[in-house]
């Protein structure tokens, strides 16, 4: 099988290495299966799509609407190496779903409005397919409303018309939405279990996702409901690219 590959932008190490645990777990890939890049750490390689069969992008810390003037060096970069990539993603239609940070770089490269109108604090939210969601096969062994993961300090508010809008949630009217038919990205995040965000509401507690004195309610939040469905979008898309 033709590998896939996961770009992550995370620095710190526990919360990046738990992220590619959680993909290789919900995919149900292995570490041969499923390269890792920290573009964080270096620079994106050059890839020959043909050799792959997908490409999956995990969450981070950039934000696609900050000003230019705080954007970091690396984020630039990234962000320069995600538009040069998505130039040959999206003509060649090739399987892509950014998990997150996947809003940002395909949503910034197709022209999305982009700012902080829906963020989401870091919780569980119920998040609702629209018709064509329900239609998606990566959507197919999803209920029509299910529990997702959230927390985001940016999001789309509006969706160009070349985009498919597959899912939505009370607070974020874009939580998943396709272009093509193989390129998806989701505001949710797929790949998260209750461990995973625990971790991650540790390691992150004061990058600004919620005030130093909200650190119990928000794990409690995110023990608000049970998330049960969305890592069958990890093995639905690799059950559907594979090759």
């Amino acid at each position: 099988m033709k590998p896939f590959v996961l770009l992550a932008t995370r620095a710190e190490d526990l919360p990046a290495d738990e992220e590619y645990a959680l993909f290789l777990r919900y995919s149900g890939l292995s570490e041969e299966q499923l390269i890792r890049v920290r573009l964080e750490a270096e620079p994106m390689p050059r890839f020959d799509l043909d050799a792959l069969s997908g490409i999956f992008v995990g969450g981070g810390p950039f934000n696609a609407s900050d000003p230019a003037a705080k954007k970091s060096a690396v984020q630039n970069r990234v962000e320069a190496e995600f538009s040069a990539l998505l130039g040959e993603v999206v003509p060649r239609d090739f399987p892509f779903l950014g998990a997150c940070y996947g809003v940002g770089t395909v949503g910034s490269y197709l022209g999305a409005t982009i700012d902080r109108t829906f963020t989401e604090p870091i919780s569980v939210v119920p998040v609702t397919m629209t018709d064509a969601g329900a239609s998606d096969p990566l959507l197919k062994d999803l209920p029509p409303t299910f529990e997702a993961f959230v927390g985001h300090k940016e999001a789309i508010t509006q969706l160009p018309a070349s985009a498919v809008l597959l899912a939505s949630s009370p607070g974020c009217p874009v939580q998943m939405f396709r272009v093509g038919q193989n390129v998806y990205a989701t505001q949710f995040h797929p790949e998260l279990d209750v461990e995973g965000i625990t971790t991650r509401i540790h390691a992150y507690a004061d990058h600004g996702y919620f005030a130093a004195h909200e650190l119990e309610v928000t794990l409690g939040a995110v023990r608000r409901a049970p998330v049960s469905h969305t890592s069958r979008i990890l093995s639905a898309f690799v059950e559907r690219y594979a090759r």
